[in-house]
């Protein structure tokens, strides 16, 4: 009996649908929540077990014994009919999060399914229907790594937020159109980080927060890719929303420790933090600095924009070196690996093979008036590309 059950399952998951995790589309499942009735990777497993077997009762596919019970269980059900109840009201401006994605998003996607039921009724979604949320989050203070809770509000424009609870005017008010948004728990070192990046007076300027709750988190992540997602559905009425939901939000294509030399000979090496953000590569002296040192502008190859192993005849070479060149001048850095030099190159290559978009020629718009203004400043080190 249990040997022809073993079997029957192992023949379920090779069925299209159940060949992938019914959470994070991971490829050969090897578990299963035998009363939910779907197909679960290691990892999504791992959270399933933390909702209680209340919620979700999970079992190996190879290491334990299946009854009949079980199995026609899981034949009665699987992962496309699964989602079809489970996720019948995702709105679209809900990420849905894939393998690889950060931890947070992961398990808060597993719990707003199985757990709280928020996409099988929209009445539970008040976080997005509502168009506006209050409440309070821990910031990082500009020039120190401590945190300090802050009244945070999202309108239909605008994220605002306020030194303290009982502020008549905000500290910052930011256009939701210059903002992004992404999830920051590794460099940050919470789990539940969050990163606001918009412009701020010729600079891009980072806001650290976070929140103790998983799930309160993910809530103004959503909150804010749901006004967003509402602002641009008016802006271009035409455009369906699937087509706008790549423009919410952005994760940074990579980030890490770099080294950087200046344009002169004389100029030495310098470590620097870089964030490549779509066609903005912005450098600093640290992760989790405010503003960065410099940002460059990465356009298209055929407008004079390329990359390339090595240094310029004159320049000191320095490890694992390499050389971006803009129209403007060229930029040489140098990774601490030769496999951190392919990982750099291979992702600012496949920015520069992009074709610009109108919303691409408006950011360079942006950073070379950026650049302008910043050269007329007092406060010169925010030039793009200026100093190391």
């Amino acid at each position: 009996m249990s040997d022809r059950n073993s079997r029957r399952i192992s023949e379920l998951v090779k069925q299209s649908g159940n060949n992938e995790c019914a959470d994070c589309g991971y490829q050969n499942p090897e578990w299963a929540s035998c009363n939910i009735g779907v197909f679960l990777c290691t990892t999504c497993a791992t959270w399933h077990r933390r909702l209680g077997t209340h919620v979700s009762k999970v079992k190996s596919l190879k290491l334990d014994k299946w009854d009949d019970e079980q199995v026609e269980s899981m034949e009665a059900v699987g992962n496309i009919q699964a989602k079809q109840k489970y996720e019948v009201h995702v709105p679209a401006c809900y990420r849905i999060p894939k393998a690889g994605d950060p931890p947070v998003l992961l398990e808060q996607w597993i719990r707003a399914k199985y757990e709280r039921q928020e996409f099988m009724s929209v009445d539970k979604q008040t976080y997005i229907t509502n168009n506006s949320m209050e409440g309070t989050l821990m910031k990082k203070a500009r020039d120190e790594n401590k945190y300090f809770p802050r009244k945070f509000v999202i309108s239909d424009k605008s994220l605002k937020y306020y030194s303290k609870e009982n502020s008549k005017e905000p500290k910052a008010t930011i256009p939701l159109s210059e903002l992004n948004v992404c999830l920051a728990p590794a460099k940050m070192n919470q789990d539940n980080g969050l990163q606001l990046s918009y412009m701020c007076d010729g600079s891009t300027r980072h806001i650290y927060v976070y929140h103790e709750s998983g799930e309160t988190i993910i809530q103004w992540y959503m909150a804010i890719r749901s006004i967003k997602l509402n602002w641009l559905m008016v802006a271009y009425p035409s455009v369906a929303a699937e087509e706008l939901v790549p423009y919410l939000t952005n994760d940074f294509v990579i980030e890490g420790w770099l080294s950087k030399t200046g344009p002169s000979e004389r100029d030495a090496y310098r470590k620097r933090w870089f964030i490549l953000d779509d066609r903005k590569l912005m450098y600093h002296e640290g992760p989790m600095d405010a503003y960065p040192r410099g940002e460059i502008f990465l356009g298209y190859k055929d407008d004079n924009y390329s990359i390339q192993e090595g240094v310029p005849r004159g320049c000191k070479d320095h490890d694992f070196s390499f050389s971006l060149t803009t129209p403007e001048r060229t930029f040489v850095m140098s990774a601490p690996t030769l496999d951190e030099r392919s990982r750099w190159m291979q992702a600012i290559n496949t920015v520069l093979e992009r074709t610009l978009r109108p919303q691409d020629n408006q950011s360079k718009m942006a950073l070379a008036s950026s650049r302008k203004s910043a050269r007329n400043s007092r406060h010169s080190w925010f030039s793009l590309g200026s100093l190391v």
